[in-house]
């Protein structure tokens, strides 16, 4: 009798350290779509996109790269955050379908992961490149799900 309650205790502590069944959760959304737009996303996207580049005028022609090893740290970690945000979107509580949303969602981790590498690497060309890509996947999802950020006087924002 001994042994067989040993096995019904033990089968229940397994259960309780078992990871949870597909489809479960253990997260807390705190932010809705939008605001983990604006106060998550957009920043470290701003912030990879103003991290390199070139102005050209009349005086000539000036770079933006980071100059020291902080300022590539700050492009990278703004990358890394534009790769988690991917997964943060397609949380239950926030993914506004299983296909398309699903499907973009998946593409700025992907692109996010090339933004980290180019940022690893210390090239200012790879990053310019890598924020381009993450400028298409946003404004493709944009185009599906929030044409009023690309559009605002376009009637089918409305």
């Amino acid at each position: 009798m001994k042994t067989h309650r040993w096995f019904w205790v033990a089968s229940a502590l397994l259960l309780g350290c078992a990871p949870d069944a597909p489809g479960s959760s253990n997260y807390e959304a705190v932010a809705d779509v939008q605001e983990l737009m604006l106060t998550v996303l957009e920043p470290a996207a701003e912030a990879y996109w103003d991290a390199v580049g070139w102005i050209i005028d009349e005086t000539g022609e000036q770079e933006i790269a980071p100059a020291n090893p902080e300022e590539w740290e700050a492009v990278r970690n703004a990358a890394f955050v534009i790769a988690e945000s991917g997964n943060l979107l397609m949380m239950d509580s926030r993914a506004l379908d299983q296909t398309s949303w699903i499907a973009m969602s998946k593409a700025m981790v992907q692109v996010g992961r090339t933004a980290i590498e180019a940022a690893e690497a210390r090239d200012k060309n790879a990053v310019f490149d890598a924020g381009a890509e993450v400028y298409y996947v946003c404004t493709a999802c944009h185009a599906t799900y929030a044409l009023g950020t690309l559009r605002p006087n376009d009637e089918r924002a409305n």
